[in-house]
């Protein structure tokens, strides 16, 4: 009789099933039908929310391997029901960050439905809301939210390392392949296409624009950038680097204003004398440094003082060099408050009364609670999209190993990617919307970039500016929100040439 199968010596191989091949991650879109009356007028509009996988064209020692996944990024698109899509706009829009999903201006000002967030005098108590949004850019352009790999939903797949998507051009690229798919998916290549963005995303958008047309030839009508900034170096506070000292003084200005540090002077006349002294006698007393006398060195001080609400003595101790965030610590420290730093008109009690950085922005954590229970209960009970993910509204962790690789040695900036794009297609529109008290990306800021923009002088009517009494996301101002509402159509329906 044969042998005895020795069992001690059977491999892992033979005793072990086969491993299961990972199946391929496909698009998980779900559509539905919804409509809302704008100015008595009844629009019905389709709804498409999920995730589509990002592929990419992989070579192996030189030879094509294939479409490889490596992203499933979350989007949100509305479209307007039997409208033509050859003359109908379509907006691609995103948030900043690094690290924020597409929330805020989805929730906030664009999308059809509005979060109940109350303001800063009415703040929305738990557990918040949701109401038709009449000022929604639906009413003139199809929608399409987008939420960068990390953010929102979005996430690599198996395999892949969300590391490499956490960087200045990996994320432009990643977004406009995002943008080239819908359009292309969508039949259209001939809409009038508008990309907004706020805060980073402005910085993104502004660099999609140059992207979009040297890797795709897909040229945009316009760029919404609310509350732009274009060019880092005019925010960040780092060594050597003097110009956001007087750029951030215009808004330190108005916050203080807010507050009651002007007096019954009005806000435009504080707004113009501080814009003066931020361009002319505070640059040249902060480049002369030790070389500055005595006499106007104590001008400037007093001046200074006068203008952000702050003492003289301290404007003294700190060089005549306010740092944003000691300035919102600073402001009302003899009332135990802090000031926001998206929205300076909001404040918060502060524990620590000898703190230099405040502990909590209360224009952020006042808000958050809000967005965060409408998006998440508006995706899955309306949207009718499932997924046991947590929406990742606010990724520090994304935005603290962000990397700006491609500027290594240089400020971060868009501005010549911005300028080249305006000059190969003239027709290039930009609106730009700020907040006189933003503390994070404050509107002199971006007036100054503005003009260093490297075109001609027939392109300037090309860009267009609008002023809002509110911060950050200026739309959580209920008056703001509805003149916004007002401008960015106007925008739209001028720029979209037809």
């Amino acid at each position: 009789m044969p042998d005895k199968p020795d069992t001690a010596s059977t491999t892992a191989a033979e005793t072990e099933p086969a491993a299961t091949p990972q199946a391929e991650p496909t698009d998980d879109l779900v559509t539905t039908q919804h409509s809302i009356t704008v100015k008595r007028r009844k629009l019905a509009y389709t709804a498409q929310t999920g995730r589509i996988v990002l592929r990419k064209e992989v070579l192996n020692d030189g030879t094509f391997d294939g479409h490889k996944p490596k992203a499933e990024v979350y989007v949100t698109a509305y479209t307007l029901d039997g409208a033509d899509p050859t003359t109908r706009p379509v907006t691609f829009a995103f948030n900043g960050g690094p690290g924020s999903s597409s929330i805020w201006l989805h929730l906030g000002v664009l999308g059809p439905r509005r979060v109940v967030s109350g303001d800063v005098n009415d703040p929305e108590p738990p557990p918040y809301g949701l109401t038709d949004n009449p000022d929604t850019l639906l009413a003139h352009s199809d929608l399409v939210f987008i939420d960068p790999v990390s953010t929102g939903f979005s996430r690599t797949v198996d395999g892949e390392k969300p590391a490499e998507y956490h960087g200045f051009t990996p994320d432009v690229e990643s977004v406009g392949e995002v943008i080239r798919l819908w359009t292309s998916r969508n039949q259209r290549w001939l809409s009038p296409k508008f990309v907004a963005g706020e805060s980073y995303g402005t910085l993104r958008a502004a660099a999609l624009a140059a992207h979009l047309q040297s890797r795709h030839g897909l040229y945009l009508n316009g760029l919404l950038l609310i509350s732009s900034v274009l060019d880092m170096g005019t925010i960040r506070f780092t060594e050597g680097n003097d110009l956001p000292y007087s750029l951030f003084v215009p808004t330190y200005a108005a916050i203080a204003h807010y507050h009651g540090r002007h007096g019954d002077r009005a806000l435009d006349d504080v707004l113009a004398e501080a814009e003066e002294f931020a361009s002319r006698d505070l640059p040249w007393a902060l480049q002369r440094g030790a070389r500055l006398d005595p006499d106007e060195r104590a001008g400037i001080v007093a001046k200074l003082a006068e203008l952000t609400g702050l003492s003289e003595a301290y404007v003294d101790r700190v060089n005549l060099r306010i740092e944003h965030v000691r300035f919102f610590t600073e402001l009302l420290r003899d009332e135990g408050l802090v000031t926001g730093r998206m929205d300076g008109r909001f404040t918060t009690w502060e524990p620590d009364g000898g703190r230099e950085h405040m502990s909590d922005d209360a224009s952020v954590s006042r808000i958050i609670g809000a967005y965060s229970a409408a998006l998440n209960h508006y995706v899955r009970a309306e949207l009718q999209y499932e997924s046991d993910l947590p929406y990742e509204i606010l990724s520090t962790d994304v935005n603290r190993a962000w990397s700006y690789s491609d500027f290594e040695g240089r400020a971060v900036s868009v501005v010549d990617s911005l300028s080249g794009a305006m000059r190969e297609n003239p027709h290039l529109k930009v609106h730009v919307a700020l907040g006189h008290y933003d503390g994070a990306t404050p509107y002199y800021a971006a007036e100054h970039v503005i003009a260093q923009l490297q075109i001609p002088d027939e392109l300037r009517g090309n860009v267009e500016t609008a002023y809002y009494p509110a911060g950050h996301m200026m739309y959580i101002h209920p008056e703001s929100r509805v003149q916004q509402g007002k401008d960015l159509a106007a925008f739209v329906k001028s720029a979209s040439n037809r």
